[in-house]
């Protein structure tokens, strides 16, 4: 596809007049919505209007008065049509690791005779280190890593809880999550899902999955912005015997009774613990909103044909000079796609010196990520079109794009 034929096919998008309600900077093309997604001027007006008028002026009437103490529960009706959940399985809170450490730990009340939490090699550092934190804090479970190819073989009946991201950070795999749920059931396990790299971008379906539980962020792909609120769902069918270890006054049946007791509240809910950053809470509702007549997949089918696309381009202008790693198989993989090259972070910085960002993870990846609801195929062509011309330049070949960057 060249630039033209790029053209005449964005016009025709679908999904084309969403482009609009995000503010893009001139001349840059963007392609980290994966680790960051792009602002919303929408977003912008809602946060001056919380600080001016709700904060400035109703100060602590708008507790009341503009509806803060409901927040988390009308950011989960916008969210949750894109996980394919029911709002009462959702409680928007904390962050993601916050949010898993829960998780695991009502995993392991709910199979208290179990031992194992089993996870993959490709999983995201972070989760792994919460499972750890777990083992340690409770004294009889063991975190048992295996290679991501091998996880349905290590499901047993002494595993407690799979635990998996959805999307390989680095690679862009996409785990079969219904399978895999369902194999975790046949012996009697759970299943909890992050779904840091899919939501707001693929076609998650929770509960038709099966899944158990399941948290993830939302500053990617849903454009919360920095640091916004995560996400933990619960399956309705455990809403009576799932509990946490971490309880507060939000997640109490009745917070302004203000009981020394706790009496959880019902649903996912039980899964609030202290007050919600407002502030952050109220730019994700905002956020959400542009999402509310996307069908999910509609947005995964758009992920699949950039990601396609990209690769397409890649394998024709510079295939031999770098290594594609990310799956060629649309439903195999996520909605970014990583190049392996030997200087991959310099490659990185000289894409990002012309305009071009996406991220790199060492010690030999570029990534670049495809946000379905503001991404063109005309930047993939462009994009493609820099790499190339770097590549066959040298001109990424230089000192000033080996300063070691903090990594996000």
């Amino acid at each position: 596809m060249d630039r033209l034929a790029a053209a005449r096919a964005d016009a025709e998008d679908p999904l084309r007049h969403l482009r609009g309600t995000f503010s893009l900077p001139a001349g840059v093309i963007y392609l980290d919505g994966n680790s960051l997604g792009a602002l919303q001027p929408a977003v912008a007006e809602r946060l001056r209007a919380v600080i001016d008028r709700e904060w400035g002026h109703g100060l602590i009437r708008s507790w009341n008065d503009a509806g803060w103490v409901e927040l988390p529960r009308r950011v989960a009706t916008r969210l949750a049509p894109l996980l394919g959940a029911t709002p009462a399985e959702l409680a928007v809170t904390d962050s993601t690791s916050a949010n898993l450490f829960k998780a695991l730990a009502a995993a392991h009340r709910l199979r208290p005779e179990r031992r194992i939490l089993l996870t993959d090699d490709a999983n995201f550092p972070t989760d792994v280190y919460v499972a750890h934190g777990l083992a340690e804090l409770t004294g009889d479970l063991e975190v048992r890593v295996v290679p991501t190819f091998e996880v349905a073989d290590h499901l047993d009946e002494r595993v407690a809880a799979l635990t998996l991201t959805h999307v390989d950070y680095r690679t862009g795999r996409r785990h079969d999550a219904a399978s895999l749920t369902a194999a975790a059931h046949e012996v009697g396990a759970l299943a909890v899902w992050d779904l840091s790299h899919s939501v707001g971008a693929l076609d998650v379906a929770l509960d038709a999955w099966r899944a158990d539980l399941a948290v993830g962020c939302t500053y990617k792909y849903c454009n919360g912005g920095p640091g916004a609120p995560g996400f933990l769902y619960v399956a309705e069918r455990w809403h009576d015997q799932a509990s946490t270890p971490v309880r507060g006054w939000f997640g109490h049946a009745r917070p302004f009774a203000f009981d020394v007791g706790y009496e959880p509240a019902a649903g996912a809910e039980r899964f609030l613990d202290g007050s919600p950053p407002i502030l952050s809470m109220a730019a994700l509702e905002t956020a959400l909103e542009v999402f509310a007549d996307v069908e999910v997949a509609a947005l995964d089918a758009r992920a699949a044909e950039l990601t396609g696309l990209f690769i397409r381009l890649v394998d024709e202008r510079i295939g031999a000079q770098v290594e594609i790693v990310t799956p060629r198989v649309a439903a195999e993989r996520g909605a970014h796609v990583s190049l392996r090259h030997e200087d991959a972070g310099a490659l990185t910085q000289a894409l990002i010196a012309r305009g071009v960002i996406g991220d790199h993870r060492p010690p030999d990846l570029v990534r670049f990520g495809f946000a379905p609801l503001y991404t063109t195929r005309v930047e993939v062509v462009d994009a493609v079109e820099q790499l190339a011309d770097l590549l066959a330049s040298g001109a990424w070949d230089h000192d000033e794009f080996r300063v070691e960057r903090t990594v996000t």
